[in-house]
């Protein structure tokens, strides 16, 4: 259960990678135990040494992002009521629905279980009701903010012109841009639910624990961000 859990930890990130060629080791290390194969053994006894150092280095932004989550975890904060919700949901759909008509792209952001506190600090406090004109206001090429992107907590539009990292992950297609990319380096970090909407092809992606769904119709997309907010497993392939 314990190994399971593990590996699901990890499951998604560059580090499984490394999970595996550890279990790997261990297991050569069983062999040349088993068949007395001495230098070998030394070598490996020698690294398994040094190996709880090295797994805090390697595993650093998970231990990093799994320690973050404990202190993030929604306790006190009540939950948004279905009516609320369906029609937050719709505004946003709408506006982005707007935007990617008029060929302006967007990164709109909802939070999750994971605070999103030190990402609204690094964008301008806007803490109004979420409707469609003001997403899109935000998001017009004429206003400050439009490059960053707009977090709503809580039912409420907390801040725009936010920053979030980028995605180190090096299998991203090329035709994805900053949006894109900063989205998914979000994702990453945190469970938050991120729309992007494409300048270029004018299209809108849903992402969410580091995938990336495209081609979504506005009924599908809304019914898929009420799944993941309202705490069901999310297994969709993307």
């Amino acid at each position: 259960f314990i190994i399971y859990h593990i590996i699901l930890f990890f499951d998604g990130t560059r580090s499984i990678q490394v999970v595996w060629g550890i279990i790997i080791l261990f297991a050569a290390f069983l062999f040349f135990q088993k068949t007395q194969l001495e230098v070998l053994n030394w070598l490996l006894t020698k690294l398994f040494g040094i190996s709880v150092i090295a797994t805090l280095i390697i595993f650093q932004p998970e231990i990093r992002k799994g320690l973050a989550r404990l202190g993030q975890l929604h306790i006190f904060t009540p939950a948004l009521k279905t009516e609320e919700l369906d029609k937050i949901l719709t505004l946003v759909a709408r506006a982005a629905e707007e935007l990617s008509k008029n060929k302006q792209g967007a990164l709109i952001v909802i939070e999750n279980n994971d605070h999103l506190a030190a990402f609204v600090e690094s964008g301008v406090i806007v803490d109004a009701q979420v409707s469609a004109e003001l997403i899109e206001t935000i998001f017009s090429h004429h206003s400050l903010l439009h490059d960053g992107g707009l977090i709503i907590q809580n039912g409420r539009i907390s801040a725009a012109g936010c920053i979030f990292p980028i995605t180190q992950n090096p299998d991203i297609n090329r035709i994805f841009g900053t949006r894109h990319r900063a989205a998914l380096g979000l994702s990453e970090e945190t469970d938050a639910v991120i729309l992007v909407v494409s300048e270029e092809r004018q299209d809108i992606s849903l992402v969410h624990n580091s995938k990336l769904l495209r081609d979504l119709s506005i009924t599908e997309m809304i019914g898929k961000i009420k799944t993941i907010l309202k705490g069901a497993d999310e297994k969709t392939a993307y």
